[in-house]
């Protein structure tokens, strides 16, 4: 039977689904009598076709006789459970009778419960019916725990990863860059003169605003190893696993642009007629020299820098960089064009930054212009 056809076939009923894999003789018959009582069936004539349909259909039950005609029942049944999503499926196994061997030998290989034959169906009945309801329950409390943890670790408001998240996700990030010995790189975000906005047009309107951001920041940053969380009221916690600092550089501009482009009204901000962005990015390869804690501060002390700077902007944190950066590019070049590099850097970065600032003179004597001929019309 072709996957299509096993999908349409039991994707229709939300009866329990058993399947069977035993000698057709057998099979048959358990068919019937588990159909008689109000189960879906799905039958395999051999281990290899077994493991392809619970691959398929994730069955509430398997029953396994411990001899097929192309492996031992044991040896399918632990490769059943190594698929993970399917790893706590009770499966009972069908022995000869009085075969102990047989029996050692199925919960070794970690079947739920084993059954000999000659069996009453009764008997039989009552144990898949008992085997189904703690699958059942076991799935919801899976299902509860998954929501609780998701709860716990996400902000209520933006839906994006909390505090708490973020300090779970760094450490596990840190440690896995450090393996890998690959750059980490941590961008925080704050909302330009937030309090006053919060003020003028009422926090319902705040809440409001900060979604649209956070839906934002998340249409930029779509890579799945990349987490973005609430760090504290108006402010965000990008943590990027094997980003460079130049490739992190890229994700801020990216994220400015697109929280400008939301024209988000803000007439009492200081920097532009709309809310804004400021940011502080620290990159690092992580070992036993630096900490967590230092390339947070160096993030924290980046994004001052940045406020400092007239906001609408954002910073690296030099002095953590410096020594990773020339460690990595003398890698690929000497000594010269790395001195070389950094000068053509440095230049560039002020030229951006006298570009920022005339942007920003030009905003401010725009919105002066404005108020002036808002009161001469008065």
């Amino acid at each position: 039977m072709k996957a299509n056809t096993l999908n349409e076939s039991f994707s229709s009923s939300n009866r329990s689904l058993v399947m069977i894999a035993d000698n057709q003789a057998n099979c048959q018959e358990l068919c019937f009598l588990l159909e008689q009582s109000g189960y879906r069936v799905a039958q395999a004539k051999n281990g290899a076709e077994a493991i392809n349909i619970f691959q398929q259909l994730r069955p509430e039950l398997v029953l396994l006789n411990a001899i097929l005609p192309d492996m031992l029942g044991f040896e399918c049944c632990t490769k059943l459970l190594t698929f993970e999503e399917n790893k706590h499926t009770p499966i009972l196994i069908i022995t000869e009778l009085e075969d102990i061997f047989s029996i050692e030998n199925a919960f070794r290989a970690g079947a739920t419960d084993c059954i000999i034959k000659p069996f009453n169906y009764l008997i039989l009945r009552q144990r898949v019916r008992r085997l189904i309801e703690q699958s059942q329950l076991h799935q919801k409390l899976v299902a509860a725990n998954l929501e609780l943890q998701r709860i716990a670790t996400t902000d209520f408001l933006t839906q994006l990863a909390n505090r708490r998240r973020f300090e779970e996700y760094i450490h596990l990030e840190w440690r896995r860059m450090e393996r890998l010995q690959q750059p980490l790189s941590l961008i925080l975000l704050d909302v330009d003169f937030f309090k006053s906005y919060n003020d003028t047009y009422g926090h319902q309107a705040g809440d409001r605003a900060l979604i649209e951001i956070a839906k934002a920041i998340k249409d930029v940053v779509k890579r799945p190893d990349n987490l973005i969380a609430r760090y504290g009221g108006e402010e965000f916690a990008l943590v990027l696993p094997n980003t460079n600092m130049f490739g992190a550089a890229k994700v801020v501009e990216r994220i400015c642009f697109a929280i400008r482009s939301l024209a988000i009204p803000h007439i009492n901000s200081q920097v532009s007629l709309y809310l804004t962005l400021s940011a502080g990015l620290a990159t690092v390869i992580p070992n036993h020299i630096f900490n967590i804690e230092q390339i947070i501060t160096a993030a924290d002390k980046a994004l001052y820098q940045a406020k400092a700077a007239g906001r609408d902007c954002f910073k690296h944190n030099n002095l953590l960089l410096d020594m990773q950066t020339h460690r990595n590019l003398l890698v690929f070049m000497n000594k010269d064009e790395a001195q070389e590099f950094f000068e053509k850097a440095r230049q560039a970065l002020e030229s951006t930054q006298l570009m920022r600032e005339r942007t920003r003179l030009m905003r401010k004597q725009t919105r002066l212009m404005r108020e002036q001929a808002q009161l001469m019309r008065q």
